[in-house]
């Protein structure tokens, strides 16, 4: 490890103690803008690293709500307000068991580069609960969201910072929430994105991580002169990217053969169809079923309690949940012949898995830059909230696809290596930071 990498991580880790997420967020950020930071010294001389890496305000709070016995439940609720440097605070909020304040700071590090990436004026942030939908009824799920919001207004605004969904927020969840800003704020803004098309929400937000990280994969095959057509493709999750990852997949040529759930993963040869993947969307969004019941349906295989890294594919795209590709995983892919990952979640690849990528020149899209679709389009439900003016889906869709090329050109410019090979790690990263940076510098030590 660089010197000056190891001294500056022992400071994170000293301020952030057990954190291990935002260490590694933190980390594989640090590697790539360190040297360039060296190279341009006005970014040294103002900390600017140091200050994207510290929250500009870190919220916590009780969420105390009754179930539908009549007892008094309790859970927390966060809000990391990470930076604010190019536009309001953006990102999403997570309703699972998992959330924790480091796990929470690792996405909005994230975010910040991400949200940069798109072009749009977003700052970065991330929020959620300890809260799990999973098993509650629709009442209970309400009162929690009303009850999480009834804190959480106070904090954020149209101008100030724009939630949205992500683990376990749903159209749902946002319904409920958005109803109870609504409520105690006597006021209908763009306060939230992901929301009902009839009131406010965009064409093509549900797609759009999923669109974006195929339309991402179709970029660096283009600077290869190839495409997706008549590729084999593995996908990970079968929640909203993957679902969506496959349906674009579908369009473009390519064949989806796997999808998964945290139980196990589906491998069918002949290819997750439009046909197919309705029955998936069925079997997830409407009866909450597990992804072995397709398996069982369609007569393919199931592995319980694997991921599909195993299986041989051309293309690979991750879009479960972080660290979800190991460095054995990773030499599985390569050794198969994977000749591209783009990323659907967020930081899906470990360390020793992103070390093996570049080592073997692979075309590596990190989530930041390759699953940045999702919140690109929230950024568009933002503009719409503003104008009061819905656009087409056909619009919205021109406008996904062109800030994911505008995206992969950053990379491009930033991270190619004096043999040609493009470094998207170190493309996005900088890419990413670069807009941030020189707004932090003109706008003082703030």
């Amino acid at each position: 490890m660089d010197p000056k990498v190891e001294q500056f991580m022992a400071k994170i880790k000293a301020k952030n103690p057990s954190e291990p997420e935002f260490h590694q967020a933190v980390h594989e950020v640090a590697e790539s803008l360190i040297p360039f930071i060296e190279e341009n010294p006005r970014y040294k001389h103002a900390k600017i690293l140091e200050r994207i890496a510290e929250p500009e305000r870190v919220i916590m709070f009780r969420v105390p709500w009754i179930n539908d016995k009549g007892d008094v439940e309790i859970n927390r609720g966060y809000r990391i307000e990470m930076n604010s440097a190019i536009g309001p605070y953006k990102g999403g909020l997570r309703f699972h068991p998992t959330v924790n304040l480091g796990i929470l700071k690792f996405l909005a590090f994230e975010q910040v580069l991400k949200n940069s990436l798109t072009t749009l004026p977003m700052g970065g942030g991330k929020g959620g609960s300890d809260f799990d939908p999973k098993g509650k009824s629709d009442n209970e799920v309400m009162r929690f969201c009303q009850s999480f919001m009834t804190e959480l207004y106070r904090h954020i605004g149209p101008n100030t910072d724009v939630p949205a969904g992500d683990i376990g927020v749903g159209g749902r969840e946002i319904g409920f929430l958005f109803g109870q800003y609504k409520r105690i704020k006597n006021e209908f803004v763009g306060v939230l994105t992901g929301k009902g098309i009839q009131w406010g929400g965009s064409l093509i937000r549900p797609e759009a991580t999923g669109y974006g990280t195929v339309y991402f994969a179709e970029e660096m095959l283009k600077v290869k002169g190839d495409s997706l057509k008549g590729k084999i493709a593995t996908v990970s999750g079968s929640g909203n990217v993957a679902q969506f990852a496959v349906q674009k997949l579908t369009e473009l040529g390519g064949k989806a053969v796997t999808m998964s759930d945290s139980a196990g993963s589906i491998y069918d040869p002949e290819g997750i169809d439009a046909e197919k993947l309705a029955w998936v969307m069925d079997l997830k969004n409407i009866r909450r079923g597990r992804i072995k019941e397709y398996a069982e349906h369609f007569g393919c295989e199931y592995f319980e309690g694997k991921r599909p890294w195993h299986v041989k594919c051309d293309v690979a795209f991750p879009s479960a949940t972080e660290n979800e590709i190991d460095k054995n995983d990773a030499e599985t892919l390569v050794k198969n012949g994977c000749m591209v990952i783009s990323e659907g979640a967020n930081m899906p690849s470990s360390p020793d898995a992103i070390e093996m990528y570049l080592e073997k020149k692979i075309l590596y899209g990190p989530g930041k830059a390759a699953n940045a679709g999702g919140v690109a389009v929230s950024g568009l439900e933002m503009t719409q909230n503003s104008m009061r003016l819905p656009w087409s889906r056909e619009e919205v869709d021109s406008r996904l696809q062109t800030i994911m090329k505008n995206i992969h050109q950053t990379c491009v410019d930033f991270g190619t290596e004096p043999d040609g090979y493009i470094n998207y790690v170190n493309g996005a990263n900088v890419g990413g930071f670069v807009k941030v940076a020189d707004a932090m510098l003109a706008q003082g030590v703030v």
